[in-house]
């Protein structure tokens, strides 16, 4: 487990400045991701409207897993995040494994959305170079979170703030449509009897099970409050009050805008290319829908280069308080905040820009890597429920104690992870979705023969 006051003492660990509000932005930011605004076409098109209830059953599931994590966090306020739980109930190996597993996924996840805000970008600039608002992206969020953690926390609530208010424009949009029954060039009417007209499974049931292989990416980021526990202001109020309000922000954001995008347009008519979002502004005459949406897309991506950039730090500065990273990393600037672990992502995320520069199309490579990131954070859910069944065994005074128990927690705990492996088979059934479950192995391959040479070497200092 790491040390509270981290490498330089105690009292000068990560600072407590993230406030309620600040929490609450990141945690329903980490909830809605750039998926539902570009991808949401793909998913219904896909599994009709039986996305609905995929969208709720992954939420449902992904909730639990939060709850163990805020209990888990709460147990002891010593835990930074997640890789400190992991390493002390489970083994040093696991605190190991996730953290840099952890690292690996957002900064997989951050190159993508560096070179996706490449791509808008040119509806808004076409002639200039791409790699350019991803280098000014890159700089503009590594000096940001370089100031101090309000300023990574005032980012993050804004972002989400724009998140918010499209998608409650486009729920406002479309009921307006329904209400004044309005009909499409296509002839079709607006009408909430579109989504159960062909019934609930009109894909059969391989299209309900394909909707959950892309769907599960829409939710990598869910767990992000659980890197903010060091640096939030009385944990024991704002984490619960986060992780409490997940449902009702799925159920409002992810089914609530879903549906009424299908009751706009029946979910036939959608095109598995382009966003819903923006077809139901174009269709209520919105000439600026575009525009907005392209705006609300770039945001959504930084917002998640901006949760990368945060969290791998983070991750960063518990490894080398733990000793599984070079000790630089666990260094604080003047602001207390690890400014070496930050200068190092935005370095690797340099090779976003890089990638921009020389391969102008690079649309079936990211799908590939950004597919590989959610397998990844797949493994880090697993890894904190895994941590939850073994505090329950070990540690049944603390689970006793807590004002925030998890609700049918070891039952829970294994439908959450029979779950997830129900997913892991889905992704056997596509080509592109199949090779990178085949690559995360050798991730985990690298990762082994790095804990080995890092035993070795502790045993021979001992």
């Amino acid at each position: 487990m790491g040390r509270s006051g981290g490498p330089d003492g105690p009292g000068r660990g990560l600072e407590r400045s993230l406030e309620n509000r600040h929490i609450q932005m990141m945690a329903l930011g980490g909830a809605i991701g750039t998926g539902l605004f570009m991808g949401s076409g793909k998913t219904i098109s896909v599994a009709g409207p039986s996305i609905l209830l995929v969208y709720l059953i992954i939420g449902v599931m992904l909730f639990f897993v939060m709850r163990a994590l805020g209990e888990l966090l709460l147990s002891n306020l010593a835990y930074k995040s997640f890789t400190d739980f992991a390493d002390d109930l489970l083994g040093p190996w696991a605190g190991f494994f996730v953290g840099w597993t952890y690292w690996f996924c957002w900064i997989v996840t951050a190159i993508a959305e560096v070179v996706a805000i490449a791509a808008y970008a040119k509806f808004f600039f076409p002639l200039m170079p791409s790699w350019i608002p991803a280098l000014a992206c890159v700089a503009l969020l590594l000096g940001l979170n370089l100031v101090n953690v309000r300023a990574f926390g005032e980012l993050e609530f804004w972002f989400a703030m724009i998140k918010i208010v499209a998608i409650l424009a486009l729920i406002f949009v479309g009921i307006a449509l329904v209400a004044t029954g309005f009909t499409a060039p296509s002839g079709a009417k607006a009408d909430f009897a579109n989504i159960t007209r062909d019934g609930l499974f009109p894909t059969g049931l391989w299209g309900f099970f394909a909707g959950f292989q892309i769907a599960v990416f829409a939710f990598v980021g869910i767990e992000l409050v659980g890197t903010t526990a060091a640096e939030t202001r009385d944990p024991e109020k704002t984490l619960p009050r986060a992780i409490n309000a997940i449902p009702i922000r799925i159920l409002l954001f992810y089914l609530g805008a879903l549906a009424v995008i299908m009751a706009v347009t029946p979910w036939k008519t959608l095109s598995a290319d382009k966003s819903p979002f923006v077809e139901l502004f174009v269709l209520a005459g919105l000439p600026a829908a575009a525009a907005f949406v392209n705006l609300v897309v770039m945001s959504s991506a930084a917002s998640s280069a901006n949760s990368g950039i945060f969290s791998t730090s983070r991750m960063l500065y518990g490894l080398a308080d733990k000793g599984d990273a070079p000790s630089a990393f666990g260094r604080l600037s003047a602001q207390r905040v690890p400014s070496i672990g930050l200068y190092f992502t935005g370095f690797c995320l340099l090779g976003g820009v890089l990638l921009v520069y020389l391969v102008p199309d690079l649309g079936e490579a990211f799908t590939l890597v950004t597919t590989l990131s959610a397998v990844l954070f797949m493994f880090v859910w697993a890894m904190i429920l895994f941590s939850y069944l073994a505090y329950r065994k070990n540690r049944p005074e603390l689970h006793a104690r807590s004002s925030y128990k998890m609700p049918a927690g070891v039952l829970m705990c294994w439908a959450c992870l029979a779950f997830f492996a129900f997913i892991v088979v889905l992704l056997t059934f596509e080509a592109d979705t199949r090779l990178a479950l085949m690559a995360s192995p050798v991730w985990f391959a690298i990762l082994g023969i790095a804990w080995m040479a890092l035993r070795g070497r502790r045993t021979a200092a001992a």
